[in-house]
């Protein structure tokens, strides 16, 4: 298993287990305006954190979700925002609230 990690506003993550479905691809932004989910592995966290969140300093305002991928049944692929920069993690399709391991506070 590798764990993917999706950073998110608690209140998306609430409406997402309520229908079953979560279909955000990042901030503001829903997974039919940009055709997959970002997601990062753990070393990439901190910075996709600050770069989409860096002013929000609500307490738990944010959460992590940590995907099994074993659990999806849509592709990931492995994608540079740029040539020769990292590869985040992409998911495919809806992201099913089972596929979500653990959901974890961010700091």
């Amino acid at each position: 298993m590798t764990e993917l990690l999706h950073i998110t506003e608690r209140a998306l993550w609430d409406a997402a287990r309520a229908s079953g479905t979560y279909e955000i691809s990042t901030r503001g932004r829903t997974l039919e305006e940009v055709g997959f989910i970002h997601c990062s592995l753990r070393h990439q966290l901190a910075g996709v954190a600050a770069m989409l969140y860096g002013g929000r300093t609500g307490p738990d305002d944010l959460v992590v979700l940590v995907v099994d991928d074993e659990r999806l049944d849509v592709p990931v692929r492995y994608e540079a925002p740029a040539p020769g920069a990292d590869e985040f993690p992409h998911i495919y399709g809806a992201l099913p609230v089972a596929a979500v391991v653990r959901v974890e506070d961010w700091p």
